[in-house]
């Protein structure tokens, strides 16, 4: 029997308009009035990566209010560049999300946006560039009007942009590697089991006492990330506080420093994403040499972590100088981008269609898993540790096109389309048995839906 989601039955037999009418429905519910919540419960905040996910999602429904999407989200962007995971939303309340910005307490830092809006200590992967560079394809396609406002959003954008890109180069990989470090599992792929081994050597202290709000707004606490994870979770939040939030004390004497391989390749492609977008608006021949140097050092550092023996992408711990020897969907980072070099995308491509991902005999549909269901680690049910997600097989379907492999491209597109009349817009889903899991109604879900359609 097709899930039920708020009276809607979803089922193999919903057409193309039917889908796109009710993934606009769940951005008009989600709509606060210039940005989007994540999901009506369990996100009732303005997230980075899902705003820019989201803008992607609004740019089918109107141009205008998808650049209003990521302007809002970049209001409150840090002195330093970074855009914070989360922007809170005043009216919902401390209770409604935890970790609430009281313990954040980001005021510590004298980069936080004080007085001008509460958010979260850490970041999120840089979609937002790719976000805007696709809201701008679109307003071109529709002309008139729709491009000129755009377009003078982009003006004031632009900079900002950049900024956050200098930021993740910069404060984020002082020693120029090309590889972006990641502070804390919550800058993406929360529970994944690249960070078990990480968060196990932790020696944890005095973590203050709190009441978690996740497991409220699921059904089965067993989806989400376990009580020993929130512990260490919330035991880096109070290092990071020590620290100011400073990223040269953080790299200098904290226990949780990550390339992360993943970050890294968004940014890859958010830079080639920026480049286009510094041509369209004339940007000058600094600016663009910059984001080139990015991109191209960004493509370098990844190709730097290839496994020799299995061709995978391993993020590395800065702390004991180790790869990251786990089976996840980042060790195939290089397809993000259609620039990699054509002998390390091949080595990806090979991992991707075998049975250790979107080769497996058991999935549903031929959707890349978080997690290989070969890996000891898979568990389909919870959260990173095995489900399907939509916007990572977006990101991976983008890149595959852009990389000119169209027919493996349009064969995720499809199985992507088909999951989603199944399952409605989950956050993620059983890579195994195709059941909704997480947060029904979510924003980025119903967004890449509307983008998927639309190609």
């Amino acid at each position: 029997m097709a899930p039920h989601h708020h009276g809607a039955t979803y089922g193999a037999a919903l057409t193309d308009a039917a889908l796109g009418e009710r993934a606009a429905d769940v951005l008009r519910m989600n709509d606060m009035g210039g940005w989007t919540k994540a999901a009506p419960l369990l996100y009732p905040h303005q997230w980075s990566w899902d705003s820019a996910f989201v803008a992607i999602g609004w740019a089918q429904v109107d141009v205008r209010r998808a650049m209003t999407e990521q302007q809002r989200l970049f209001e409150a962007q840090w002195h330093n560049g970074m855009v914070p995971q989360i922007v809170f939303n005043p009216d919902a309340g401390p209770k409604s999300y935890f970790p609430d910005p009281a313990r954040w307490a980001c005021e510590l830092s004298p980069d936080a946006p004080v007085g001008v809006a509460e958010t979260s200590g850490l970041c999120q992967p840089p979609v937002h560039a790719i976000a805007v560079q696709r809201i701008l394809e679109v307003a071109r396609e529709q002309g008139g009007s729709a491009l000129e406002d755009v377009r003078a959003q982009l003006v004031g954008l632009f900079p900002k942009l950049l900024a956050w890109h200098r930021y993740l180069a910069e404060n984020r990989d002082p020693g120029g590697t090309g590889l972006v470090t990641t502070y804390h599992p919550w800058e993406g792929i929360d529970n994944s089991p690249r960070w078990d081994a990480v968060l196990a050597r932790l020696e944890v202290g005095d973590v203050p006492p709190y009441t978690r709000r996740d497991v409220q707004h699921v059904a089965d606490a067993g989806q989400r990330p376990t009580n020993e994870h929130y512990d260490r979770f919330l035991w880096l939040l109070e290092l990071l506080k020590r620290h100011r939030y400073d990223d040269a004390a953080i790299h200098a004497g904290y226990p949780f420093l990550v390339k992360d391989v993943f970050l890294t390749a968004v940014l890859v492609t958010a830079n080639t994403a920026l480049r286009e977008i510094a041509e369209y608006l004339g940007a000058s021949a600094e600016d663009k040499a910059l984001i080139d140097l990015w991109r191209d050092r960004g493509r370098k550092g990844i190709g730097s972590t290839v496994d020799p023996a299995g061709g995978m992408t391993y993020d590395l711990d800065m702390v004991t100088d180790t790869p990251v020897a786990v089976q996840t969907f980042a060790g195939m980072s290089p397809l993000i981008d259609g620039g990699f070099d054509a002998a390390q995308r091949a080595r990806s491509l090979a991992l991707f269609d075998s049975p250790a991902y979107v080769g497996h005999p058991g999935l549903r549909w031929r959707m890349l898993p978080s997690t290989s269901p070969e890996s000891e680690d898979f568990d389909p049910r919870n959260y990173w540790r095995g489900p399907v997600w939509p916007i990572v097989n977006w990101l991976f379907w983008r890149g595959l096109r852009d990389g000119g492999d169209l027919d493996r491209a349009e064969e995720l597109r499809i199985a992507s389309l088909a999951a989603l009349r199944t399952v409605g817009f989950a956050e993620y889903f059983d890579p195994m048995t195709g059941e909704g899991l997480g947060s029904a109604m979510q924003s980025w879900t119903a967004a890449v839906a509307l983008d998927w359609l639309a190609s």
